[in-house]
């Protein structure tokens, strides 16, 4: 069967521009098509899209960093995705440069002989509240006040399946996925969490009468209750938000919709040797 393959570069990245190319090329000589996305589609010979009309492709690949991934996570929804690492981590990007052409043969051999991708199935969390829903998150979902610091903040009741675990003042709160435990969460004091385990982590942000970060299970639902001063705001791997007005409760669970992970999987442990 033919397939569709969408490929995204890195915006203003001449390295991934040019393996992009090489992909291009790849895709066509399985007898395949490859789409490419608006930005790199000025620079590569093969029909741009936008990445939101990429769903119905195969498999897509992301050439950059983990922003990059997160970004086309969120605007192709669950098509099977497969990472270039060009950042300096890559938790998300399990391929290096040098393997990809030879990682995306793979797919196409896989999707020639089954009509399918295999991958690993990584949860999305959901953010909701009257009126309103965020778009999934990968990593996390963020409440936080009008700003950082003294004075900034907001009163955050942070209740586990409607029961209260914490409340206190502080500059707000995050509850991550496993994948997202390496990204905001660990730099808000949180703990490192394998991606196999199923469960999610509560993490305050600077709280005035704090409480260790908490694990649950996956199929918890957290509540965010905010008083105090307004703004605040919640916010999806730190790009789409929902301005705020307290009182307002922000409800956070697993979203239906998982993403795919194709191609080889991260190694976990040997990317923790990357952070600083």
């Amino acid at each position: 069967m033919v397939a569709d393959v969408g490929i995204v570069a890195q915006r203003d990245n001449e390295r991934a521009r040019a393996i992009a190319e090489e992909l291009v090329r790849t895709v066509a000589a399985f007898g395949a098509d490859a789409v490419v996305d608006d930005a790199t589609g000025n620079a590569v010979d093969a029909p741009a899209v936008p990445v939101s009309a990429m769903g119905d492709c195969a498999f897509v690949v992301s050439i950059g960093g983990d922003g990059t991934f997160l970004f086309v996570a969120r605007e192709t929804g669950g098509v099977p995705l497969i990472g270039i690492n060009l950042g300096e981590v890559g938790f998300l990007n399990a391929v290096s440069p040098a393997a990809a052409v030879d990682a995306v043969e793979g797919l196409l051999e896989e999707h020639q002989e089954t009509s399918t991708i295999e991958g690993r199935s990584v949860p999305r969390l959901q953010a909701s509240g009257e009126g309103w829903t965020l778009e999934p998150a990968l990593n996390e979902i963020v409440v936080h006040g009008p700003r950082r610091g003294p004075a900034g903040g907001v009163e955050v009741d942070v209740a586990i399946d409607g029961v209260s675990y914490a409340r206190s003042w502080a500059d707000g709160t995050l509850v991550s996925t496993p994948t997202g435990s390496t990204a905001y969460n660990l730099s808000e004091g949180g703990p490192l969490v394998h991606p196999t385990v199923d469960a999610l982590v509560v993490t305050q942000m600077c709280a005035a009468e704090s409480m260790p970060p908490l694990v649950v299970g996956a199929d918890s639902e957290v509540t965010l209750t905010l008083s105090g001063r307004g703004p605040t705001w919640a916010i999806s791997d730190g790009r789409t938000r929902q301005e705020l007005e307290p009182p307002e409760t922000v409800t956070v669970t697993v979203a239906d919709d998982p993403i795919t992970l194709a191609g080889p999987e991260v190694h976990f442990f040997d990317a923790l040797e990357k952070l600083e």
